[in-house]
């Protein structure tokens, strides 16, 4: 079946649909031996020779989509050269080649999606598309609210003022306590920054859902496969995100401050144990 040649580039992982029409107009996409300049060309990428910068497209694979619960210890990318752990470790009984999407820090834990479904891909990462990630970040001490309220009205990191962000603090011991953080996007180490920014470095940072997408109890270092309803649920999020972007988003310190709890009602996810798990060696 014949679709837009920028959409099959995308959907193949090498980027998003914005860069595959760049090398569109660049004269470095090729359909059956042919250099294609033109915008909206079809192809049909079960029967025509597909290449970029004369690479040529792998066949349309079937569609596969994890939810891995990434252990501290170990990089989010299939390579890593300094020798330390990858995350590939925990799905390679899985035959077709998987990407994480994102990244989560060497020492941070919790939920991390796998594909190979560049557009998917693309659906939670891109900011615009407005799907938010949560953590549980263990600080030392206790923050008080005024040092919370700094974070929810967004800090400025590395010469980057941050967006404003949901925070709140769900439990508090003698030394250490455990905030609630919702983001709407992904700086580098952001986190540790904010934190160690008013004095209560972190300890322990968990990621524990991406949009509608549950950690739930899944243990560590074990994936499951989403389920048909999951997947619906994140681009339909990403649809009515789009229909409430503005064409020129608005200065972070014009938006409203994100409830922990908002958002729309969470698809229930499949039951570990009715899905394919793999625990580390």
């Amino acid at each position: 079946m014949k679709e837009r040649l920028q959409k099959i580039i995308a959907r193949s992982g090498i980027g998003s649909r914005r860069t595959a029409e760049e090398y569109i107009r660049q004269g470095r996409v090729m359909v059956n031996g042919c250099v294609v300049t033109q915008m909206g060309s079809f192809a049909d990428p079960g029967r025509d020779t597909i290449s970029v910068d004369d690479v040529e497209l792998a066949a349309p694979e079937n569609k596969i989509y994890l939810l891995l619960h990434k252990p501290p210890g170990c990089v989010t990318s299939l390579h890593d050269p300094e020798g330390r752990r990858t995350v590939s470790q925990f799905y390679d009984d899985i035959a077709e080649r998987l990407y994480p999407v994102g990244r989560l820090d060497y020492d941070t834990e919790g939920l991390l999606v796998i594909t190979n479904d560049g557009e998917f891909s693309q659906l939670l990462q891109h900011p615009r598309h407005g799907i938010e990630k949560k953590y549980l970040v263990k600080v030392k001490g206790v923050p008080l609210e005024a040092a919370l309220k700094r974070l929810r009205d967004g800090v400025m990191i590395d010469g980057r003022g941050t967006s404003r962000a949901g925070v709140r603090l769900v439990k508090k011991g003698a030394r250490s306590s455990w905030c609630e953080v919702v983001l709407h996007e992904g700086l580098n180490r952001q986190l540790k920054k904010m934190f160690e920014l008013i004095g209560h470095p972190s300890v322990r940072i968990i990621r524990i859902a991406i949009g509608p997408l549950q950690l739930g109890r899944l243990p560590s270092g074990t994936y499951r496969f989403l389920t048909k309803a999951e997947i619906e649920a994140v681009k339909q999020c990403a649809a009515e995100a789009a229909q409430k972007t503005p064409s020129k988003q608005r200065p972070a310190r014009g938006r409203h401050p994100v409830r922990p709890d908002a958002g729309r009602r969470t698809p229930k996810a499949a039951p570990t144990k009715m899905l394919s798990s793999r625990r580390p060696r």
